[in-house]
């Protein structure tokens, strides 16, 4: 099954990405409060009769509606802080005869402000190297053509995710979206996606819930090419379309809690995002700084389940496992990991006293710390656990 990104690279044509190209308030507690009693209604009509079908069709609706409303009042609140982004590129092409002539190539996708600044977090395969030149629109309509790339993760990273910068406001006023806690998302889960789809339509709102979390896949376009891994992310059955890479996954409360990366192709609403935990030390690097530094260990790992544990015969099912290679490419040489004495088929289980497991991937732990801070890494190395002391530093670009 391909998965591939939701940009939306050439707008006159269909899109060559599916990813989404992968923003809340007191009212909100009184909606969630009208969910909770409509729930409740059903709740006991559950418990005094034992069947949901024999609920009031008057039950049912006040429960349907509350949730409308609920998911109306996401879309205004944490929409607002969505945006469309746009970008351009100048390609060099040649026609039957052997002349090389420039073109020009559009693309769209979304992201969400995270400072009133004008800071914007969105994909790093909406923004590429190799751009011409970047501009949002905001919800209201209001567009920017002076957008800086503030920095953006290197391809072989498995965050995709950059950061934009509206270089002058004219004066206007960002509301900047909430960050929510993605550990805390249980599978089931509602969360509603906000995005420019297709290029097209901006701030399409999908609702749907949390499928799964802690899925690995292989992204890439239509053709194929720019295969890129990514892990630890929730799966989710809110449809997300081409043009919704980078917006926000929110809560029910209007808290972004993932970011729309990828789909797969030939599925019915599978849809994949990155948790916003992921990306918070990104974050608070880059309002705190200005740059994206991004805390580094080293090592290349899967995050243990059931299933493979079981493949593995390995003693525990919740971990960073450090996955055996034939080239020695799981501990990068020189990176702290192996200045730390990591070893391949160890499984980190804690960093410092944050438990790695799947509600927390390795890469949302360290992202807690920032560049040169020292960790505890607490791992088992055949069947005995002993504790390893890291230094963390700076992602390389490559």
């Amino acid at each position: 099954m391909a998965i591939r990104k939701l940009n939306r690279p050439n707008l006159p044509q269909m899109p060559a990405w599916r990813p989404a190209s992968r923003p809340k308030n007191l009212l909100l507690v009184v909606l969630c409060g009208l969910v909770g009693f409509g729930g409740g209604l059903l709740g006991a009509q559950v418990n005094n009769h034992g069947s949901l079908g024999k609920t009031t069709t008057a039950q049912k609706q006040q429960y349907v509606s509350s949730e409308g409303q609920l998911i109306a009042q996401i879309a205004k609140t944490a929409g607002q802080s969505v945006v469309s982004v746009n970008v351009q590129t100048q390609t060099t092409a040649q026609d039957f005869f052997g002349t090389q002539y420039s073109q020009q190539q559009l693309g769209a996708g979304t992201g969400f402000i995270i400072s009133d600044q004008g800071i914007i977090a969105t994909n790093r395969h909406v923004v590429p190297a190799g751009i011409s030149s970047v501009s949002v629109t905001l919800a209201d309509g209001t567009k920017y053509t002076d957008v800086q790339v503030i920095g953006r993760t290197s391809g072989g990273n498995s965050l995709d995710v950059a950061f934009l910068k509206i270089t002058d406001l004219k004066g206007k006023k960002l509301t900047p979206i909430t960050l929510g806690d993605s550990s805390k998302m249980q599978i089931g889960d509602r969360v509603v996606a906000i995005g420019n789809a297709l290029g097209q339509f901006q701030n399409t709102v999908t609702a749907g819930i949390i499928s799964g979390h802690g899925r690995d896949v292989q992204a890439g376009d239509q053709t194929g090419a720019a295969i890129e891994n990514l892990t630890d992310l929730f799966q989710t059955d809110a449809a997300i379309n081409p043009g919704n890479s980078g917006g926000p996954l929110v809560n029910i409360n209007g808290e972004v809690i993932g970011i729309n990366t990828a789909v797969a192709g030939g599925a019915n609403n599978i849809g994949f995002a990155i948790p916003i935990n992921d990306l918070k030390g990104l974050i608070s690097s880059v309002l705190s700084t200005g740059q994206l530094k991004q805390p580094y260990l080293g090592v290349r790992y899967v995050s243990l389940t059931d299933d493979i544990a079981q493949q593995n015969n390995l003693s525990v099912n919740r971990g960073a496992y450090i996955v055996p290679s034939t080239d020695g490419s799981s501990i990068v040489p020189g990176s702290p990991a192996q200045k730390a004495g990591l070893h391949e088929k160890d499984i980190i289980t804690k960093v410092n006293n944050t438990a790695v497991n799947d509600k927390t991937s390795l890469t949302s732990a360290l992202s807690q710390f920032k560049v040169g801070q020292a960790v505890n890494l607490t791992i088992l190395r055949d069947g005995k656990t002993m504790t390893i002391h890291a230094t963390l530093e700076a992602a390389p670009n490559q």
